[in-house]
Order: structure tokens, then C-alpha cells, then sequence
């Protein structure tokens, strides 16, 4: 008699997982976010990462976090996580979904999270936690009913290893 494989990693750990992997795509040199969100039967609908929109070159536009001028900045042009998740899914509702973000999501995105139908947002991190924005993200979770929480699986990260030609 053969036995299961121990030691699989878990689907929390896989969901939260994915997130970090999409973070990676990020071109942005100060915060890297990845989302994943996965539907009520545990299938992966839909992963986004904070960038440009399609079509605006990552050379093109400024990746500064502070400028004399705003439009020199990456916040006037720089599509959240969040926000592209939501945008790439691959179904037609994410009703009753669950969205894993390796930061907590901003105000604007959770306006977002909350209009898509997710029920449940699982964060890595919550660096911003005392913000106006998190503040404001958190009111409006908890008004909707919209739970959220740090994720508390095994994961403290992902490492790859590209094979270098």
C-alpha cells in the first residue's frame, strides 16, 4: 500500500504563495504587492501585481516616490494590486471570493474589493496600518461585513532560483 506525500503545502500557504509570486512582476524598486484571489471552491480566478497600465513603458514614467512636481512621481500612474486582480479575473463574478494581498489593501482598492463581491481579504503585511487610508480601508470592511485578517500560514516569503544562461 502506497501512502500521500507529507508535507504538501497547504492552500493557504499556496494562495499567499502565488500573491508573493505575482509581487515579483512588479518593476517598482521601492514596493513590490501581488494579489491572488480564489473563488468559494478553491480555484484561482484571477492574479494582478502593482504596475503601469498596459501600453505606458516602464521606462517612460517615473518610478520616484517624492518630486518637486507630482507628475514626476510613480502615484498619478501606478495601478494597485488590488485593482488589477479585479481587472485580470477569469470569471464573469468574484462574488463570494477571497482576495490574499501581500499588503493591506488602500482605501481605494478596498472601494473596489467591496463593489467586486469579495467576502474576505487575507494580508501578509499592514506596514501602513496607522494611515488615513487603512483607517478608512478598515471602516469600510467592517461596515460591509467584508472580514479580513494577517494571514497566519507558514510562509515567511518565497525564494527563485532562475537558471542563468
Amino acid at each position: 500500500m502506497t501512502t500521500k506525500r507529507l508535507g504538501a503545502i497547504l492552500k493557504e500557504d499556496w494562495y499567499m504563495a502565488t500573491a508573493l509570486l505575482a509581487a515579483q512582476r512588479s518593476k517598482d524598486p521601492n514596493t513590490q504587492v501581488g494579489a491572488c484571489i480564489v473563488d468559494p471552491l478553491g480555484i484561482i480566478v484571477a492574479t494582478g501585481y502593482n504596475g503601469f497600465p498596459r501600453g505606458c513603458s516602464d521606462d517612460a514614467f517615473p518610478w520616484a516616490r517624492e518630486a518637486e512636481n507630482p507628475l514626476d512621481t510613480k502615484y498619478p500612474y501606478v495601478e494597485h494590486a488590488e485593482i488589477n486582480a479585479l481587472l485580470n479575473r477569469n470569471t464573469a463574478s468574484l462574488h463570494g471570493c477571497t482576495l490574499y494581498s501581500t499588503l493591506f489593501p488602500c482605501n481605494n482598492c478596498t472601494k473596489h474589493i467591496i463593489q467586486a463581491g469579495i467576502k474576505e481579504v487575507i494580508y501578509f503585511d499592514d506596514k501602513y496600518h496607522h494611515t488615513f487610508e487603512s483607517k478608512a480601508a478598515r471602516k469600510m470592511f467592517d461596515v460591509t461585513k467584508t472580514t479580513y485578517r494577517a494571514y497566519q500560514g507558514k510562509l515567511v516569503g518565497i525564494e527563485l532560483k532562475l537558471k542563468t544562461e
